[in-house]
């Protein structure tokens, strides 16, 4: 790919570029000056602008362009503000300053996950404003923070306000991957986060001597039956070529915990692990089965959740789903070619989702690396570009579904 000189870079780059150098990383975001970037578009482009604070200092910011026929269910089209944290000595460049080489790629946290689509929503409804379109159907564009850690203090809470409510959500989109093939994935679900922290305690006494019963042999055997579980859902997913990652339950070992001194057995010690849980799975026998990988390892031996989500849904991507109609109907008109799976890891789809209201995760990326959370994070212009064109027929199409059975 190539690349015109800065003097005449297109103007939705120029504006994706000045919103990544707001530095949003997390634990400490600048949301204020997002807030500030948001009303601001909003005045520029005629839309309403609401602030909706869940908590001290987390504030939902949703700018609305009201439809024709304001009874039908709306758009909600979601994206976060927030950003992971960088280690810059293992980036090229400045990971808050966009910079943009000679070949077009513009390099910054956030470039990917997710300011890019976040632009993209905004770029597309001016376009549509500006060549006179109106819509049956009203658009939101909800930008939350929060969800790199969580959305605890995000869409967790919001769409148990009153203000979401108001809202009247049919559909949403939300973020995506990239793909580094010609085809853009599309998620219709998503694993369920569950961080569980394993707590085994034994007999303690000194290092010098064969001690029975401690804490270290008990939690040896929880991780050895985790990890024989990890093992086993890893092979499944080697051995069938038609299962994509998230149609599997993954887990991995994140913290070891314990012990004060090189000759001194501990009383307690403890193992911290990341479980992603696939749609299909059923989540009362599955704590069941971490009930019993701890009893089995001896007495003492319990676990807590640090994060625990029980509600995954799927939404429907066949045509008796009027929006997968109008959403795959698009991209068919595009050429686009769609690969659906489940997503691997969490999103803030699965609250949506989870109070009824059907979401696909989209980041349209295609022929490109998945680089989120990841050094030298990055994407080209014109990939960029493409996407506010993808978005400008996917939110025509969407707005433009008709009303349904049962919708006033």
């Amino acid at each position: 790919m190539t690349t015109k000189g800065p003097e005449s870079e297109h103007p939705s780059v120029t504006l994706f570029r000045q919103y990544l150098r707001i530095c949003t990383v997390q634990p400490n975001p600048d949301y204020g000056a997002v807030i500030a970037f948001l009303e601001e578009r909003a005045h520029q482009l005629g839309l309403t602008c609401q602030k909706v604070e869940v908590v001290p200092g987390y504030v939902i910011t949703v700018l609305t362009w009201p439809g024709t026929n304001p009874t039908l269910p709306s758009i909600l089209l979601n994206s976060h503000t927030d950003v992971v944290p960088v280690f810059k000595e293992h980036w090229n460049h400045d990971p808050f300053e966009a910079f943009k080489d000679s070949e077009g790629y513009i390099y910054a946290r956030g470039a990917q996950d997710m300011k890019s689509v976040s632009i993209q929503y905004l770029e597309a409804v001016k376009r549509l404003k500006s060549e006179g379109h109106h819509f049956p159907r009203t658009i939101h564009l909800t930008f939350v923070p929060d969800e790199e850690v969580g959305g605890h203090k995000g869409m967790e809470l919001f769409v148990k306000r009153p203000e979401f409510q108001a809202l009247r959500a049919g559909f949403a989109l939300d973020e995506g991957l990239a793909n580094p093939t010609d085809a853009f994935t599309v998620f219709y679900s998503e694993r369920s986060p569950w961080w569980i922290r394993v707590t085994s305690t034994g007999k303690p006494g000194h290092a010098s001597r064969f001690i029975e019963d401690t804490a270290a042999e008990k939690l040896h055997k929880v991780i050895r039956s985790i990890l024989a579980f990890r093992e086993k859902e890893k092979q499944r997913l080697q051995a069938n070529p038609h299962l994509k990652e998230g149609a599997v339950t993954s887990v991995n070992l994140t913290k070891l915990e314990g012990g004060v001194a090189y000759n001194v057995v501990p009383a307690a010690m403890s193992a911290s692990f990341d479980f992603r849980v696939a749609p299909d799975v059923d989540m009362k026998a599955f704590e069941k089965q971490l009930q019993s990988w701890c009893q089995e390892a001896g007495e003492g031996v319990t676990f807590e959740f640090a994060q625990k989500f029980t509600e995954p849904r799927i939404t429907d991507i066949d045509d008796s789903n009027p929006w997968w109609a109008a959403f795959s109907g698009a991209c068919k008109e595009m050429n686009l070619t769609l690969e659906p799976e489940i997503f691997p890891a969490a999103t803030d789809s699965r609250y949506i989702r989870a109070v009824g209201i059907p979401a696909l995760g989209f980041s349209p990326m295609n022929r490109t690396p998945v680089l989120l959370h990841d050094h030298n994070e990055r994407l080209h212009e014109a990939v960029f570009l493409r996407g506010v064109d993808i978005y400008t027929r996917l939110i025509s199409a969407l707005a433009s579904v008709p009303a349904m059975p049962g919708e006033s």
